[in-house]
């Protein structure tokens, strides 16, 4: 007659496991083996293991990343905008009017505190200027040239190369469970779109953002979708979880996030039926990359970091939870 203990259940039961141990180190290389990573590695376990009573079907395993801060890199300004400040400069001899004109007078002239002092209304019309009036083809276009050639201030690095392997890492360890991976950032969705699939593997139609009206138009037989001046949709905040609930259907199991801009997708998140995991990417690491959190004017850390606590979310401290940063570390 066999006796079952509990001892050895337990071992058994860690039998089984030790696989799916073995893969995620494998996996999730640039992780330290601390608090931030065992969540994960359990999380993922609890809801792909058959029989497990967290089992979640393939179907319901959407994941979704804010991208500024949480899978590459903000500082010292959002990506989008350097871009943007360099299509004025590029743009100019288009419009020598903005030789003498704010806020673009102030951008050829590197002026920093003149440009800060055109405000929000000033950056509006640096981003309509350079982001619409074209077709989707053509914006895709710029964006890439502009990648190809243009360099970190800090790094030196091409802005694709400023990416967190950890969080690469984590993509492919999801990929590899069945999970589909969504990005709903705050940028711009067609600026997004013209990198994320080579930088990240995800496709177009898994990229989420702020996007602008598209107009369909037949010029000369040459059809195009133009890129409006209009917003059609502001993706932060609680323009997060409206955008997942309308172009997603299906409320995340799985949402990372760096800044109070991910609060509410974050919070939707947490609140799914069942087992959910939320993590915050917190940066701590002033020598290998930045240090701050809730004062800093871009990629504000406050009230999510406080919901964090509250709710005992996951928060990588990226100074103690990363072995590395970037892929060229």
């Amino acid at each position: 007659m066999i006796t079952v203990t509990r001892k050895s259940v337990l071992f058994v039961w860690l039998l089984l496991c030790m696989p799916l141990l073995v893969q995620a180190a494998e996996q999730l290389p640039s992780w330290q083996d601390t608090g931030p990573r065992q969540a994960l590695v359990q999380f993922v376990e609890n809801v792909t293991l058959d029989g497990s009573p967290d089992f979640i079907p393939v179907p319901a395993r959407i994941a979704v990343f804010d991208n500024d801060g949480t899978l590459w890199s903000e500082q010292p300004m959002y990506f989008q905008v350097l871009f943007a400040l360099d299509e004025v400069k590029r743009l100019a001899p288009q419009h020598p009017d903005w030789q003498t004109t704010q806020p673009f007078k102030a951008v050829l002239e590197n002026d920093h505190k003149a440009l800060a002092a055109t405000g929000m209304d000033g950056m509006n019309r640096i981003i309509g200027v350079t982001h619409t009036g074209m077709s989707g083809a053509a914006f895709t276009d710029s964006v890439k040239a502009w990648l190809a050639k243009a360099r970190h201030p800090k790094s030196g690095r091409p802005y694709t190369e400023m990416v967190y392997q950890p969080m690469l890492e984590l993509l492919d360890y999801l990929r590899a469970h069945q999970f589909k991976v969504f990005i709903v950032s705050g940028g711009e969705v067609g600026f997004m779109r013209a990198w994320a699939e080579e930088v990240y593997g995800i496709p177009p139609e898994q990229v989420i953002g702020s996007r602008f009206v598209g107009q369909f138009r037949n010029s000369n037989g040459q059809l195009q979708i133009l890129r409006t001046a209009h917003l059609e949709h502001n993706d932060d905040g609680p323009g997060k979880p409206e955008s997942i609930d309308a172009l997603i259907g299906r409320r995340p199991v799985l949402a990372f996030g760096n800044s109070d801009g991910d609060l509410q997708m974050l919070q939707w998140t947490a609140a799914a039926k069942g087992k959910s995991f939320v993590g915050l990417v917190h940066h701590t690491d002033g020598k290998r990359e930045w240090a701050y959190d809730r004062t800093s004017d871009i990629g504000r850390l406050d009230k999510a970091l406080d919901a964090a606590t509250a709710n005992h979310w996951t928060v990588v401290d990226m100074a103690a939870d990363w072995k590395r940063i970037y892929p060229f570390d």
